[in-house]
């Protein structure tokens, strides 16, 4: 099973790839990290997966829920459930170690201080 992750390292971010017992990560500074999203919509582009330009650069959906719920399902797995612009409401299902790594993830960013935050982006 492949495996990408996105963290931040610090100020900087990192990319790392698992593949089986093999695994490679790479820290980036911000600006090398929107270089790498527009080379990879460009080349997504040139393959045909994206229709037209504005595809290339895909934006951040604002969440729109009043409430965002999280629980459980019937078979016990993690469940958060919203809406997000004019999308439908959904549900997202995830594994133990998906839910584990995004909260560690939004906990890693939430206590890192704000100036750090704004100056990766203002995710």
């Amino acid at each position: 099973m492949a495996g990408i992750s996105v963290t931040l390292d610090g100020d900087n971010i990192q990319l790392a790839f698992q593949k089986g017992e093999q695994s490679t990560a790479v820290v980036m500074d911000p600006h090398a990290a929107r270089s790498l999203v527009k080379a990879l919509s460009q080349l997504l582009i040139a393959i045909g997966e994206s229709t037209d330009e504005s595809d290339a650069m895909e934006e951040m959906i604002d969440v729109t829920s009043p409430t965002i719920d999280i629980g459980m399902d019937e078979h016990g797995s993690a469940v958060v459930a919203l809406q997000a612009g004019p999308l439908p409401p959904f549900m997202l299902r995830l594994k133990d170690d998906e839910a584990r790594h995004i909260a560690s993830s939004l906990l890693e960013i939430l206590n890192s201080p704000r100036d750090a935050r704004i100056s990766l982006g203002g995710h």
